[in-house]
């Protein structure tokens, strides 16, 4: 029996690595206590809303409010 052929490589080359969550970055420590620094979302109980350079955006229920100039 003939071994079995090789699969060529992606055309990428290898597997491109992601990044690492970054969690730490979304939370303060002031006392004993840990702030997180984002704002709640007002449309969906407990989910907090993406902090971007013009607005700010909940990712479950898509609802901005833009930051003024």
């Amino acid at each position: 029996m003939a071994a079995p052929a090789k699969k060529a490589p992606a055309k990428g080359g290898a597997a491109k690595k992601k990044p690492g969550s970054q969690l730490w970055k979304l939370y303060e420590v002031q006392g004993e206590k840990l702030v997180r620094k984002n704002k709640f979302s007002p449309k969906s109980q407990g989910d907090f809303m993406a902090n971007h350079s013009d607005r700010l955006v909940c990712g479950k229920t898509k609802y901005t409010e833009y930051k003024k100039k």
